[in-house]
């Protein structure tokens, strides 16, 4: 095929549940590629010589080849290529950003579509399971040297994952009551559906990783306890769970107002929270769009998106915001609470403000500023503030680990070790809160560090 015909080729749409069917249930709402449908968009690729979209994934998957592959219809070939660098291509392919990712690199985005590398590699995930193929590589025998995971997350499911196939006995340590950390409590079923990470859990179990919850390091269980069981090297990855505030009077004490971190926790594990029937978001990003997606599925009737900037500037993928839109969530932009409004310490409303966007600023994103005067107020049931998390390392005094201003973990940018020469760390807890793909990328740098620490090579 020359590539004038592939560029003469549309980018394919996946299946998608329709919106009314998708808000009494949790299932997955974009079900990807068929066959026919993935060869149709994998001709659409210009397999370039210098592929940019191969520097555009934080983990360096060889996008070209397995497309390649695909094409020839090479399937189980073309998803081991992928797993040459990623340790998780069914969760990556269905919850990173790709549009600011491999896809936002992809050559053909500057004229066009891109091509739909993450349908591409899910398409590839999804062949495997459907067609009872075995999803790990080979595990070596064990080598008799103990592995502590802090963390069940993407960085520490990679590390476990990585240093396993080398024989190592990993046990992983989570604090949640449940497996996979943020994957679990922060990405709800219809992103990501928890058969794929109970894929995740029995590929590690098949390994012999054990997997230790509701096991909070610095409390239940001390650094210099591992130490003394035998672990020769411990893996910090235990996320970004805490959520900033808004800072508004109020915010902590007053019923009906909460963290979209905490929401989505408690509702992905089961608890039923009726706060009312008007809910309010606070937030642009894919934490803020997931929090109304699910108040929505909950039961709440009018469901609003506050974010103080424009669309154009929202950090969220925009396929999620189509989608929350489709279901009838409302967005404002330009929007931004002030006050909270209570009786009887029940919120009842917030007052809002109007923005403006003045320069640039760090991030290369307008600065909101407020219009004096233009102050306005929205009844509501409920306030739930999306607008970042935090890191919160391990308080443990038997072995002080160092950390930078932020809370984040002081580690060496190349090994990942930090100031505690057998305890290394990654993902969320050094990088701050980062996609899947990044922290997937740390969990296999920590993990090849680790291995060549514990084998005395440096």
């Amino acid at each position: 095929m020359q590539i004038r015909e592939r560029l003469a080729i549309p980018r394919q749409q996946p299946r998608e549940l329709d919106a009314q069917d998708r808000l009494d249930n949790f299932d997955e709402v974009s079900k990807g590629f068929d066959e026919a449908t993935a060869l149709v968009e994998a001709d659409r690729c210009l397999q370039c010589r210098k592929p940019p979209c191969v520097m555009g994934c934080p983990i360096g998957n060889d996008i070209p080849r397995f497309i390649a592959l695909l094409r020839e219809r090479k399937f189980e070939e073309a998803y081991w290529t992928i797993r040459e660098t990623s340790s998780m291509p069914s969760i990556c392919s269905r919850v990173c950003p790709h549009e600011f990712q491999c896809e936002g690199a992809c050559i053909r985005a500057k004229k066009d579509d891109p091509v739909a590398i993450g349908l591409l590699e899910r398409f590839l995930a999804d062949w495997m399971i459907i067609n009872g193929k075995n999803l790990s590589p080979r595990c070596a025998p064990k080598n008799g040297i103990k592995v502590a995971v802090i963390g069940s997350g993407p960085a520490g499911i990679t590390v476990a994952h990585a240093l396993s196939h080398k024989g190592y006995s990993c046990t992983i340590f989570e604090s949640l009551p449940v497996f996979g950390g943020m994957l679990s409590v922060g990405i709800p079923n219809y992103r990501l559906p928890r058969n794929i990470i109970g894929a995740e859990l029995y590929a590690l179990q098949q390994c012999g990783v054990n997997v230790k919850t509701g096991i909070t390091v610095g409390r239940d269980l001390m650094l210099s306890e591992l130490r003394d069981q035998g672990y020769a090297a411990v893996f910090l990855g235990i996320g970004a769970y805490e959520s900033k505030r808004l800072g508004l009077e109020g915010e902590t004490e007053i019923q009906g107002v909460m963290s979209g971190v905490d929401y989505l926790g408690q509702v992905l594990t089961g608890r039923e929270i009726a706060l009312g029937d008007k809910v309010l978001v606070v937030g642009g990003g894919n934490v803020a769009i997931d929090v109304a997606r699910v108040a929505l599925r909950s039961g709440w009737k009018e469901v609003s998106i506050l974010y103080r900037r424009t669309r154009e500037e929202m950090p969220a993928s925009r396929v999620e915001v189509h989608h929350v839109e489709e279901e009838g969530v409302r967005l404002q932009f330009l929007v931004a609470p002030t006050r909270i409004l209570s009786r009887d310490g029940q919120l009842t409303g917030v007052e809002c403000i109007r923005m403006t966007l003045g320069e640039p600023d760090a991030s290369g994103r307008c600065t909101p500023k407020p219009l004096p005067g233009s102050e306005f107020i929205l009844r509501a049931d409920a306030l739930i503030a999306a607008v970042g998390q935090k890191v919160i390392p391990v308080h443990d005094a038997t072995v002080p680990v160092d950390i930078t201003s932020r809370g984040t973990y002081v580690v060496d940018p190349v090994t990942l070790q930090t100031s505690v020469e057998w305890i290394f760390a990654g993902g969320d807890t050094v990088l701050g809160p980062q996609t899947v793909a990044k922290a997937v990328c740390q969990g296999l740098d920590a993990a090849e560090s680790m291995h060549r620490y514990m084998q005395g090579l440096f």
